[in-house]
């Protein structure tokens, strides 16, 4: 559960079930990303969660719906190879090895019970762990958040009880955005 620090406004925020909700997503991220498209290769999109957890899931299930196409950009996390609290310096200190030269850092996050649905695009870095209170490393220089459930109170218990559909189709769509800003040749059944 992430929270964009130092809490930048957001540059776009759709609903998933929106009908132009990748086509949103995939021009924020061009505005965002403002250089040429040649060198997407430099960028890496970091899905940041656990499979452990429905509502924590949506980042490693982006990464492994993007890990089914053959990418120019790099992806980290997954659902077989998780980016989490537990391992997320270690990971950072293994790209910082090799830094790209532009990050978007993925996650799931809690709101309001009108926000829940919503996606969230910004620049700046992800606070991963605020959501549940956990202090870990700031990440990204580009972010995507998914507000899968209502937060508040007794988050862990809420990110267990988040329904997984939602969570699943909120990944499709953001899959759908990060390929057609950065690979447009690839196209997603369903997805312009």
């Amino acid at each position: 559960m992430a929270r964009p620090s130092p809490y930048p406004q957001h540059f776009a925020r759709v609903k998933y079930t929106q009908p132009d909700a990748a086509e949103v997503i995939s021009r924020a991220l061009l505005s965002l990303y403002n250089r040429p498209l040649h060198a997407v290769e430099n960028i890496l999109v970091l899905c940041i969660g656990t499979d452990r957890s429905t509502g924590d899931s949506l980042g490693p299930l982006i990464g492994s719906n993007l890990k089914k196409y053959p990418t120019p950009f790099r992806v980290r996390g997954c659902l077989d190879e998780p980016v989490h609290a537990a391992n997320l310096a270690a990971v950072l200190d293994e790209i910082n090895k090799n830094p790209p030269q532009w990050t978007v850092a993925i996650d799931a996050s809690l709101g309001s019970i009108e926000g829940v649905g919503t996606v969230n695009i910004g620049l700046g870095s992800l606070q991963p762990g605020a959501g549940v209170n956990k202090n870990l490393p700031q990440v990204g220089d580009a972010y995507i958040t998914g507000v899968v459930n209502v937060g508040g109170f007794m988050e862990y218990f809420v990110l267990q009880n988040t329904r997984l559909s939602v969570v699943i189709k909120m990944a499709e769509v953001i899959t759908a955005g990060l390929l057609a800003a950065f690979s447009p040749s690839i196209k997603i059944a369903g997805h312009p």
